[in-house]
């Protein structure tokens, strides 16, 4: 029985969105300072002529794959569902040059922390696991997902 050791990264980036059908101030566009913890967990390399020695994953390497797959695709976008009459508003902002996304969810904190689950999982090493994710919208909310609950 090995030592299981979680590791974490924070990352931040600020992303505008619209919850199109909602019944708030959240129908309309606006922006949030997203904070996004990944926490991976796996045990800490043990063969000491590996230049990664006692490490369970190089942060750096942690790093480029968030920012590959999330925070240099989301930064500065502004994401609408393209299930939505928001479609037509997005490609409008587009023909002006604005960075949307266009994804298959209401982009709300609890679906997008799903969809970034799926997307990190992809990209790591096979003896990485990711253990959680918890994506901050304001100071006072947030939605965590874990690996144990989505067995």
């Amino acid at each position: 029985m090995g030592n299981n050791i979680r590791i974490t990264k924070k990352f931040a980036f600020e992303t505008g969105h619209a919850l199109y059908g909602y019944d708030g101030k959240c129908k309309n566009v606006h922006g949030h300072s997203y904070k996004l913890s990944v926490t991976v967990i796996g045990q800490p390399i043990s063969d000491n002529t590996n230049v990664k020695y006692g490490m369970v994953i190089d942060f750096g390497d942690l790093k480029k794959i968030v920012k590959e797959e999330i925070v240099d695709v989301f930064d500065h976008a502004t994401v609408f569902n393209k299930n939505t009459p928001h479609v037509e508003l997005a490609k409008e902002l587009q023909a002006r040059d604005h960075n949307v996304l266009l994804v298959d969810y209401q982009p709300t904190s609890e679906m997008m922390v799903i969809d970034f689950a799926q997307k990190i999982k992809q990209r790591l090493p096979k003896h990485i696991n990711l253990h959680s994710l918890k994506l901050q919208e304001t100071d006072s909310s947030f939605a965590q997902w874990f690996a144990h609950d989505n067995t």
